[in-house]
C-alpha cells in the first residue's frame, strides 16, 4: 500500500486516495477515526494499541457493496504535538486497511490534520481551515473524488466531528457514544438544524441505517 504524503504541499496534512471518480457525483460516508472505527486510548500510534470497534468493519464493507465512498476525517495533534510522526501514524493506518481488507472492506481516501493551537512549530496554528470542526479535509475530499456533500453524512465521537459536517453542508451527522461520544452527546446534538440531521446511536453499528439514505 502506498501513503502519500503531501508534505510538498504542507507538512501538516495528510491525504492518501484509494478510490476513483465516477461520471455522476456520489454521496460519501465520512468517518472519524478515533472513538469510531478503533478504541480511543489517546493519540493512537502503535498496532499494538490498535482495537477495532465491533461492527465497524461490516459497516464499511456495506459501505462499499453499495458504491458508497468510504471517507477517514482525523484530527491528529498528535503529530503537532510531537508524540509521535506521520511515519507512525502511516504504520497504525497500514495497519487499520490491512485488518479491515481481510474482511472485505477498503476505505477510499484518507485525510489527517496536525495543526492545533498548542502545536508545536510549525504545527502551531489554531482554526486551520482543515481541523475539525472546520470542513476543510471533506472540502478536500469532495473535490478529489467528486462527492455529493449535500446527500453525504458523517459519524463522529466528538462535537467537532458533527460540527465539520454540519459546515460542510451535508444532510447529517450520526454522534456515537464509544471514544468522547459520552462527554459530547449534548453539544453535538445542540447542533442539528433544519437542514442538518443529527442522530444520536450508541455504536458506528447504528449507522447502518444512513447508508438507505445515502443512496436513495
Amino acid at each position: 500500500m502506498t501513503f502519500e504524503i503531501h508534505t510538498h504541499l504542507d507538512p501538516g496534512l495528510w491525504l492518501q486516495c484509494n478510490g476513483g471518480t465516477t461520471a455522476q457525483k456520489r454521496p460519501a460516508l465520512f468517518l472519524d477515526r478515533d472513538g469510531v472505527l478503533v478504541e480511543e486510548i489517546n493519540y493512537l500510534h502503535t498496532v499494538a494499541d490498535l482495537r477495532i470497534i465491533p461492527a465497524a468493519t461490516s459497516i464499511v464493507r456495506a459501505a462499499n457493496e453499495r458504491g458508497i465512498p468510504v471517507v477517514i476525517v482525523t484530527n491528529q495533534s498528535g503529530v503537532g504535538r510531537g508524540y509521535y510522526g506521520w511515519a507512525e501514524f502511516a504504520v497504525v493506518q497500514a495497519a487499520l486497511a490491512d485488518s479491515f481488507a481481510q474482511d472485505g472492506a477498503h476505505f477510499d481516501m484518507i485525510l489527517a490534520c496536525a495543526y492545533h493551537t498548542d502545536a508545536e512549530a510549525p504545527y502551531d496554528t489554531p482554526n486551520h481551515p482543515w481541523r475539525k470542526p472546520q470542513p476543510g479535509m471533506l472540502h478536500a475530499a469532495a473535490e478529489t473524488l467528486e462527492l455529493d456533500l449535500p446527500r453525504s453524512w458523517i459519524v463522529g465521537d466528538s462535537a467537532s466531528d458533527i460540527g465539520a459536517g454540519r459546515n460542510a453542508g451535508l444532510a447529517g451527522g450520526v454522534h456515537v457514544a464509544t471514544g468522547h461520544g459520552r462527554r459530547d452527546r449534548d453539544k453535538a446534538l445542540a447542533l442539528a438544524t433544519a437542514e442538518f440531521d443529527v442522530r444520536a446511536e450508541a455504536s458506528i453499528e447504528g449507522a447502518e441505517q444512513i447508508l438507505t439514505l445515502c443512496t436513495a
